[in-house]
């Protein structure tokens, strides 16, 4: 009967390799259930290679700080049993963790030679000190970190394997922010939320491709990015005040500070304030050099009475000779004469969306400046396939508003939507 049995059992039999492979794409909590089906099997999920805890692994009666309670059972259970590495670990659960545990568990993790390490969303935020061990793990590849305060040791040689880096609710200075991506020379993405105390955001690395933005700041530059292909900022004056210039904004238009190495960017996005800090003192009519490659523009909060957004967006869509999507939320507002001389303008001067196929305008509320700049849109674009507009507040606008207006594209196909 034995004999039987082995036989039967196969998969106990399989190398710890292929049944590591097999429980890392179980959730943890179905993983740590294996441990029932026999002796062999009891302590088998303690030693998986990647740890993932997550609103999945508890059930939803748990408080935080009993959520907090199980995740160090299994750690202590994990400490006590594990031989080989631990290439990932992903906190992602709302909870509420002691942060001298959680600094333990970090060093810890080092010591097993952690890959991807990923601390997402506590249930609050109390800035916890990283440990020095890990500014010298040499083969991190994928850096998340949440509710902490971030200092380079004077011993930091950098993280030459990192390509992804993500910091959330993270208090770190200028200096040190650049200084980090300065020294990760493989870092491919890059994306800041709600930093504490980020006065500047310089960003030079050349291997860098996505880039996402979400945070207080007064000045930003791109320079020497040369390889950034999406691109996603929006911006919020510090201290909740109004957009300011510092000394170092004088020296050169904003325009070329941020798009001046933009080559290959394909995707952008941009938010109400950053098109006001772009505008500066004086609004260039194009960018310093043609996005040849962008293909998808998105314009967030833009108000459409705002001479200097509707020219700062106008300056961007005019250097994009291949934009085939473009989508502009808009905030409410009255009309304004000198921003619909600028639409107006724009058809004067013999601009054409010449690959423009998509168009989505949200916010839409159905004032003379937001129906000039649909007409003018629809003019413009001999390749439109679609517009669709959304309001948020009311009724529709109805089409037939838009039917007698001349439009480029025979095959349009207009949309008006209200949610």
């Amino acid at each position: 009967m034995e004999k039987q049995a082995a036989k039967l059992d196969r998969i106990s039999n399989l190398p710890w390799d292929v049944l590591d492979t097999i429980l890392v794409n179980l959730p943890l909590r179905e993983a740590a259930r294996t441990s029932i089906l026999s002796s062999k099997w009891r302590y088998k999920w303690t030693g998986l290679s990647q740890l993932v805890f997550d609103d999945k692994c508890f059930s939803s009666s748990l408080s935080m700080e009993e959520r907090w309670g199980e995740i160090m059972k299994i750690i202590h259970m994990v400490q006590s049993y594990h031989s080989g590495p631990i290439e990932k670990f992903k906190l992602a659960a709302y909870c509420s963790p002691n942060f001298s545990d959680l600094e333990e568990w970090i060093q810890y993790l080092m010591d097993k030679g952690i890959k991807e390490l990923i601390l997402q969303d506590f249930g609050f935020v109390k800035r916890f000190k990283l440990p020095c061990g890990i500014f010298s793990c040499p083969q991190l590849t994928c850096l998340e970190l949440y509710g902490c305060v971030f200092k380079l040791p004077s011993t930091f040689k950098g993280f030459h394997c990192l390509k992804s880096l993500q910091l959330t609710q993270v208090s770190i200075i200028s200096d040190i922010l650049e200084s980090l991506i300065r020294n990760c020379p493989i870092l491919e993405r890059l994306t800041l939320l709600n930093i504490d105390h980020l006065a500047s955001v310089r960003i030079h690395n050349s291997s860098l491709k996505y880039l996402k933005i979400d945070s207080e700041f007064e000045d930003i530059n791109l320079e020497n990015s040369v390889n950034l292909d999406s691109v996603d900022i929006r911006m919020f004056p510090m201290y909740g005040g109004i957009i300011t210039r510092n000394n170092e904004q004088s020296n050169s238009c904003n325009f070329d500070r941020v798009f001046g190495c933009l080559y290959d960017i394909k995707r952008l996005t941009l938010s109400c304030h950053f098109l006001q800090w772009l505008a500066g003192d004086q609004v260039q009519e194009r960018l310093p050099i043609v996005l040849n490659r962008l293909l998808f523009l998105d314009l967030k909060e833009v108000t459409l009475s705002n001479f200097k957004e509707v020219m700062v967006s106008l300056s961007i869509v005019k250097s994009c000779p291949n934009l085939e999507e473009l989508v502009i939320t808009v905030v409410q507002s009255n009309g304004s004469r000198p921003a619909m001389d600028c639409f107006t303008g724009l058809c004067l001067c013999g601009f054409m969306f010449h690959k423009l196929k998509v168009v989505r305008i949200r916010g839409i509320i159905g004032t003379r400046t937001e129906l000039e700049f649909i007409k003018v849109v629809l003019t413009l674009s001999p390749q439109l396939e679609s517009i669709i507009i959304v309001n948020y507040l009311g009724d529709r606008i109805p089409e037939s508003l838009l039917l007698e207006v001349d439009r480029a594209s025979e095959h349009v196909k207009i949309i008006s939507l209200a949610l």
